[in-house]
């Protein structure tokens, strides 16, 4: 009897699931609620705690997005915490010991999501303190970075009650903070009181300025906290179109709470030899991690070195290139050399350092002569080939050309021709570069100054007088440039033209405000600056502007050396000020634009326009509203 009712009840249950609609039958609603916490150990806010570990209990399964970097504990642990989520708990144990009456805070910003569909708890942070009171100032603001302007992501920010300058090198940061992707930081558990504040790119864990490449930024001035009773207005939305009502929220308002900070890398750096490199028979390189005012020196032990190079260096000194003159040094697989140069000591002092190097060449010799065997026997046999068929041929193996770039083209009145060659000269015929004028139909000779650029030794500059409508004819017989090993320029037969002055526009840029009487103004496509003006009686003057949209940025150029120039944190100088525009600037063809700029019209944080930055705010985490969706579809069936 019970075998048959079973049977009947099976077979039933099969009727029932073939009669259904086929496909993925509806679960129901999506869960769209935040995860609830409903308790934790310590409490929340808990005073006279002593338990260095912390759970944090959920309704529901949680997990944690990114642990390590969006959670942040203060005051900092030098010893990293663990940090994990079990299940429906968070757990946080302390490794460091507990200080005695001190606020503890533990924000996890927005890492905490339930483990279906991913909804966010929110920025939040849990305190407690070991002491009898909570510490419930904040101190909030910006980091940037100070050449640019763009906002810093995962910076640590940190608080010093010692004012004492060696307080940064030598102390861990009293309380931390860590900035999100639009650069901002909120330090939470501060007491009442008077800091100084800096910011670390922290990269050996120590939380204190103990590497000179480490990203710092530091303020002159201190900050005092602070708060007061505030009133903001919050909008009750009906959905995610329309909205109910707004409404008044009374709120603490902690101060300061637009603190900003300017970071920068130092390129006094700690000097020492970072490695050695000798990919190209033809020369070998040094390469340094920070700057020099003095060219190493380099004893051959197994060459000569008298007259046996050509240096090649950027403008720090910290990247050197030898380029070898005689082939015999380039045959040679290995040259070992004894190097005196400059390095810094435990100290911080430069001290001169002597090593002996090797610098082994990256293919032998021998494997060289090879390829080049094997190059002319491939040359030969094509002409051999070419020759049977009756087709032209060469009779003579080709002499390696002289490589380089030429930027000649139609060009603006204001820029000029330039070549980049692939080795370093050894002479240069300017009776063999010709410039011409077309008049009519004819050629006429113009004058041309040709010079070497004055930051690379690889790049030469064409100046010409250049006049609008016209065309010119550059002609640069062969040979005219000869480089180190002998190699000979091929010869160059370009025309090109000098558009109308209709062509372009021209900007006036009127700026006020801070550090102008300094100020050099860039005119920029995106980041990027494509020409520069110093800014005088309170004008920079752009000309010869092809139409288009362009911002602008400013450098107080203090110093007059017309760059920008990072900080000294030793030496107690800030980085010098940079600005940007907030609004874009649109150029017309035969149009003269005025623009009028007051650098300190809008706090540095939101002058970048947000179409050139590339550090773009965080996306914020959001209830993804399923259901509504969901809803829809069910309605379309």
């Amino acid at each position: 009897m019970k075998l048959r009712v079973f049977l009947f009840s099976l077979v039933c249950m099969l009727l029932v699931t073939s009669c259904a609609n086929p496909g993925t039958p509806d679960g129901g609603p999506y869960d769209e609620e935040p995860p609830r916490i409903i308790g934790s150990t310590p409490v929340y806010g808990q005073i006279g705690s002593k338990n260095a570990k912390i759970q944090i209990f959920f309704n529901e399964l949680v997990q944690l997005e990114n642990a390590t970097e969006k959670v942040v504990v203060s005051p900092p642990q030098l010893e990293m915490p663990e940090i994990a989520s079990k299940g429906k708990y968070i757990e946080v144990k302390l490794s460091d010991s507990l200080k005695s009456n001190t606020t503890y805070s533990i924000d996890f910003s927005d890492a905490i999501i339930d483990n279906n569909e991913g909804n966010p708890l929110g920025n939040y942070a849990f305190v407690f303190s070991t002491g009898e009171n909570i510490d419930t100032m904040e101190v909030a603001g910006t980091v940037l970075n100070a050449a640019n302007l763009e906002p810093v992501k995962g910076i640590l920010v940190g608080l010093h009650e010692d004012m004492a300058d060696t307080a940064f090198t030598k102390t861990p940061f009293l309380r931390v903070a860590r900035t999100n992707g639009s650069g901002r930081f909120v330090i939470r558990g501060v007491k009442r009181g008077t800091y100084k504040i800096y910011a670390l790119n922290d990269a050996d864990g120590d939380f204190r300025y103990s590497q000179k490449s480490e990203m710092i930024a530091f303020s002159p001035q201190t900050i005092t906290t602070d708060c007061f009773p505030d009133v903001k207005m919050d909008t009750i939305w009906h959905d995610s179109i329309f909205y109910d009502s707004i409404v008044p929220v009374h709120y603490t308002h902690f101060m300061p709470d637009n603190v900003v900070l300017c970071a920068f890398n130092t390129t006094h750096a700690d000097r020492h030899l970072l490695k050695t490199e000798r990919s190209d028979s033809r020369h070998f390189d040094l390469f340094f991690t920070g700057p020099s005012t003095e060219l190493p020196t380099i004893k051959g032990l197994n060459f000569n070195e008298t007259d046996a190079w050509v240096i090649e260096s950027n403008e720090t000194k910290d990247t050197l290139r030898y380029w070898l003159r005689d082939t015999t040094l380039i045959y040679q697989d290995t040259l070992e050399a004894e190097v005196k140069y400059l390095e810094t000591d435990s100290m911080g002092i430069l001290i001169e350092q002597i090593d002996t190097i090797e610098f082994i060449s990256k293919f032998s010799h021998e494997k060289q002569v090879k390829w080049a065997q094997e190059a002319y026997k491939k040359w030969k046999k094509e002409q051999n080939k070419r020759k049977k068929k009756g087709e032209p041929y060469e009779e003579n193996y080709p002499v390696p050309e002289l490589e380089m770039t030429k930027y000649v083209g139609n060009i603006a009145p204001n820029e000029n021709l330039s070549f980049i060659f692939k080795e370093p000269l050894a002479r240069i015929d300017t009776s063999k570069i010709h410039l011409y004028l077309q008049k009519d139909s004819i050629y006429e000779e113009a004058p041309y100054l040709f010079r070497q650029d004055s930051v690379s030794m690889m790049k030469y500059i064409l100046y010409g007088e250049w006049r609008p409508q016209q065309r010119y004819r550059l002609i640069v017989d062969s040979a005219a440039f000869i480089g180190i090993y002998d190699h000979a320029s091929l010869k160059i037969d370009d025309k090109f033209d000098i558009p109308s002055l209709d062509f372009y526009g021209s900007l006036f840029v009127n700026v006020t405000g801070k550090d102008t009487d300094s100020g050099i103004v860039q005119l920029l496509t995106s980041d990027k600056p494509i020409n520069n003006a110093r800014v005088k009686n309170g004008t920079a003057e752009f000309f010869f502007v092809k139409p288009g949209t362009y911002f602008l940025r400013m450098i107080a150029d203090k110093n007059g050396n017309n760059k920008w120039d990072e900080g000294d944190y030793d030496k107690g100088l800030q980085p010098e000020d940079v600005y940007y525009c907030p609004q874009k600037v649109i150029v017309k063809a035969r149009w003269d634009i005025s623009h009028d700029w007051n650098v300190d019209a809008v706090s540095r944080e939101k002058q970048k326009p947000l179409i050139i930055t590339k550090q773009k705010p965080d996306q914020a985490k959001t209830i993804q509203n399923r259901n509504a969706e969901r809803e829809r579809e069910r309605g379309k069936r």
